[in-house]
């Protein structure tokens, strides 16, 4: 309970320095794709994920971001349930188009709730498209980690 009042009170300050310094930012929507593995209850595996995600990202000067972000993902078994995720991240600016962040939120789906940190890297190939890797890990009964790449576009 106590890492789910932490991972709220991130996103809440995230939006408060974000809304209160009224900073520059884009937005962002993408889809991915990757590996999900288990190991709990006398069992492990690991099955494919597909997952879109959306957010908005706030530029904290030149060289640092905080963002807030909405995800949908599901494992590809028959009968999973989608997991529906709120979060935030922050990071770096690191050289022209590149960013690394830490990550963290909430994930529900199925009448679970389950807190999650990752990391991650993004880069921009030109424009507005972006090529992105990310880890997570699943705090809940079961370990459950997630590797994934994805693609999107920011506005």
């Amino acid at each position: 309970m106590k890492m789910i009042a932490r991972i709220a009170g991130a996103a809440l300050l995230a939006a408060t320095v974000a809304s209160s310094a009224q900073a520059a930012g884009e937005g962002r929507v993408e889809v991915r794709g990757g590996i999900a593995w288990f190991n709990g209850f006398g069992a492990s595996g690991s099955e494919a994920v597909l997952g879109v995600a959306g957010g908005y990202d706030f530029d904290l000067g030149d060289t640092a971001f905080i963002g807030l972000e909405g995800s949908a993902d599901k494992v590809l078994v028959e009968d999973s349930d989608i997991l529906w995720g709120v979060g935030t991240r922050v990071g770096a600016k690191v050289g022209e188009g590149t960013r690394v962040f830490a990550a963290g939120g909430l994930g529900f789906g199925g009448g679970d709730t389950s807190p999650y940190l990752g990391a991650g890297l993004q880069h921009k190939f030109g424009g507005n498209f972006y090529g992105k890797i990310e880890y997570r890990r699943y705090f809940d009964i079961i370990d459950v980690n997630t590797a994934a790449v994805g693609i999107g576009l920011t506005f």
